[in-house]
């Protein structure tokens, strides 16, 4: 499924989850979760990378419930699986979500945070969540809106590319390439969802420096792996600049980050 833009492998899935989890993530897999039925509910979360929701999703859902969470990136379920321990309610697999291994209709609700840009093929990644979903099932995700209403990640893009006018690297052009709801419902509808429905959601991210956020905004992405192939000693240089940058615009100590972001839900 991923592109090697999108490979979260050797140290990243760990500074994702300490730096970027409460920089971008937890508010919005808190807002996800809590739109989730809470009864006793088959799950099928995709792109579960460090286990941000699915904790959450075990916290909120009753004994009689289950949880499989699957991502293609093994590192990133290893980390998820390490870090939540042992339920009985939750199995972990390494799983392609536009090539689903379940049975069709097999869950109740299909989750997805921030996972959809980084499917090479959206149409079958959304055709899948549908075909796994019992009648009526709901599938719910979301999606960044577009990289100038999210400050970090913008200033990051800008502070790495100045570094490398001639060849900047693109990892922070993905994750904000979904930011037009109506495509996304377009998708949906495509793939046989019905009350298809959407709303924007706005919060605000928190690092207890700017030096941590530059931190986990580098070395919590492949964006690291494409500075290092470009000039692995520019990394302390670019963090130093990146913090400076963040500090300016969103405060340091801490720092905190406006986010905004698309909530979808549909049917079966």
């Amino acid at each position: 499924m991923a592109s090697g833009d999108a490979e979260f492998t050797g140290s990243i899935p760990a500074f994702y989850d300490r730096y970027l989890g409460p920089l971008l993530f937890h508010g919005f897999a808190d807002d996800l979760v809590e739109r989730l039925p809470s009864g006793e509910i088959d799950v099928l979360e995709t792109a579960c990378g460090t286990g941000i929701v699915t904790e959450r999703l075990v916290r909120r859902l009753p004994a009689g419930a289950s949880v499989l969470a699957t991502d293609l990136n093994e590192a990133m379920v290893e980390h998820a699986r390490s870090r939540i321990g042992d339920d009985p309610r939750l199995a972990w697999q390494v799983a392609d979500a536009t090539s689903l291994p379940a049975d069709n209709g097999s869950f109740d609700a299909v989750v997805c945070q921030f996972g959809l840009m980084f499917f090479p093929d959206k149409l079958a990644g959304t055709k899948e969540a549908f075909r796994v979903l019992r009648p009526g099932g709901l599938f719910l995700l979301n999606v960044w809106d577009g990289i100038e209403r999210n400050p970090a990640p913008r200033i990051t893009h800008e502070t790495v590319a100045a570094f490398f006018p001639a060849d900047p690297p693109q990892f922070y052009t993905m994750p904000y390439s979904l930011h037009e709801p109506d495509r996304v419902a377009a998708l949906l509808s495509e793939a046989g969802f019905r009350d298809v429905e959407w709303v924007p959601v706005e919060g605000t991210g928190e690092s207890p420096s700017a030096a941590d956020a530059a931190r986990g905004l580098i070395e919590g992405n492949p964006i690291h792996d494409a500075i290092l192939a470009r000039d692995a000693s520019a990394v302390p240089e670019i963090e130093a600049e990146l913090a400076t940058n963040l500090a300016a615009e969103l405060g340091d100590q801490p720092l905190r980050a406006p986010l905004r972001a698309f909530v979808f839900a549909a049917r079966r």
